[in-house]
């Protein structure tokens, strides 16, 4: 096979593999894992700083990012909501609102996908001095990264603070009255 097929298949490869692992995670109950969740936490806060700082020469870009980061955690708000904490000899376990958190992460595969298919066609794309292709992220692509990094970032936190209360309490949310 040639090299220049051999990538594409990898990558649509792993994205599947990743698209499957996180709608498995998506459907029934879940084991609280706070330190796997600590780490996700701090790789998507990781991925969101260089998303921001690659992007810092285009405002839009930013803007972008940012306002889907904040779509991305009040939809994780509502998730919460509808999310179940229970506690049980095992360990405590989380049922997540199985089509918000389903319907975040397909819309970033499939702008990812619409992205990579993009890229494909790089050849029509203008190139730098160097010779390398110029290939800009639209603010749109940012905005839906940041939706999905927003939304696991609030989420995951709440589950961890929700699942760290005594099993019956319930944590009052920021529209509630305290």
């Amino acid at each position: 096979m040639h090299l220049k097929l051999i990538i594409p298949i990898l990558i649509v490869a792993v994205v599947l593999w990743r698209i499957y692992m996180r709608t498995r995670r998506s459907f029934g109950r879940q084991r609280v894992q706070p330190t796997r969740m600590a780490v996700r936490i701090g790789l998507l806060g990781l991925f969101g700083v260089v998303l921001i700082a690659l992007s810092a020469a285009v405002p839009w870009s930013v803007a972008g990012i940012l306002a889907g980061a904040a779509c991305g955690a009040l939809l994780s708000l509502l998730a919460l909501r509808h999310t179940h904490i229970e506690g049980t000899p095992e360990g405590r376990f989380y049922t997540p609102h199985t089509y918000i958190g389903l319907t975040v992460t397909v819309l970033f595969f499939a702008r990812l996908v619409y992205d990579l298919m993009l890229f494909k066609q790089a050849e029509a794309l203008p190139v730098t001095a160097a010779g390398s292709p110029v290939f800009h992220e639209t603010p749109l692509t940012l905005a839906v990264s940041g939706a999905f990094i927003g939304y696991y970032i609030a989420y995951y936190l709440g589950v961890l603070r929700r699942s760290r209360l005594p099993l019956g309490a319930t944590p009052a949310m920021p529209s509630e009255p305290q």
